[in-house]
């Protein structure tokens, strides 16, 4: 797999993060998107320091984000697959996984099962 560009990985994990923040609807607003670029801005940055690392820049934005709203509105993104029924109904987040790796995917906290790679939290749990 060719390494791509740092400015070429932020670009790409910015679109992915934004659209999983736009598949919960309420969730794309001007706050969140300026999380999301401040995070972009830190990741660059972080890029410069190991340019190896672009690899792994979308998976790190995502929980960047995730971090950053957890303190501000609460957990995000909430398991899709869990919620309304059974002993796991209570509201949940999600967790990227791997921590520091290539094509990072969204998972359920709650069972360990795969929901989504991110960027494609628009059509999971449906």
């Amino acid at each position: 797999m060719e390494q791509p560009t740092p400015e070429d990985a932020l670009h790409r994990g910015r679109a992915l993060v934004l659209a999983d923040l736009a598949a919960g609807g309420e969730v794309a607003g001007p706050e969140e998107v300026s999380l999301l670029e401040e995070a972009v801005s830190h990741r660059r940055w972080w890029c410069e320091q190991w340019p190896a690392g672009a690899a792994f820049v979308t998976g790190l934005l995502a929980q960047d984000v995730q971090d950053a709203l957890l303190a501000r509105r609460g957990r995000w993104p909430l398991c899709p697959l869990c919620a309304g029924g059974g002993p796991r109904d209570e509201p949940h987040a999600l967790q990227v996984e791997p921590e520091l790796g290539e094509d990072p995917h969204w998972v359920c906290e709650a069972t360990g099962r795969v929901v989504a790679p991110v960027g494609a939290l628009a059509g999971a749990g449906r």
